[in-house]
């Protein structure tokens, strides 16, 4: 399946980004890039994006089992690598909600790691994970 996603520049340091829905997002260089941090940089996007997927994995896995799971929330670091720039490490927890055996909690935490964010960033980028429960 294909998406299209279509981008602009605004200006010497921002993009704007409509995805094939007509959803827009913006993103600014970072501070240390020469941009003011307003807004998600593009790598802030691809390392949301491991924690959108790992999310929106584990949910559609809990749901299609019937697991009891009543919500998942993450926070994340990403951390840069010196010259030449690029992700070097993004450390993760997931928080996971609701009665759920430990076994199922397994299965769950094994659908999250096998996203296919995660197996996009492969051995390029650390990935420091958690998975609790909340």
């Amino acid at each position: 399946m294909s998406v299209v996603i279509k981008g602009r520049s605004t200006g010497a340091t921002t993009v704007e980004l409509v995805h094939e829905s007509g959803t827009v997002v913006r993103t600014v260089a970072p501070k240390d890039n020469g941009g003011d941090g307003s807004a998600f940089s593009p790598t802030d996007l691809c390392a949301a994006s491991l924690g959108a997927c790992g999310c929106t994995i584990m949910g559609m896995f809990a749901a299609r089992h019937g697991y009891p799971v009543t919500g998942i929330e993450f926070e994340l670091t990403k951390d840069m690598s010196p010259p030449p720039r690029k992700i070097a490490r993004i450390s993760i927890a997931f928080k996971i909600a609701g009665a759920i055996s430990d076994a199922d909690f397994d299965k769950l935490v094994a659908a999250g790691k096998a996203c296919p964010v995660r197996l996009t960033l492969g051995a390029n980028v650390e990935i420091v994970e958690r998975y609790e429960r909340s």
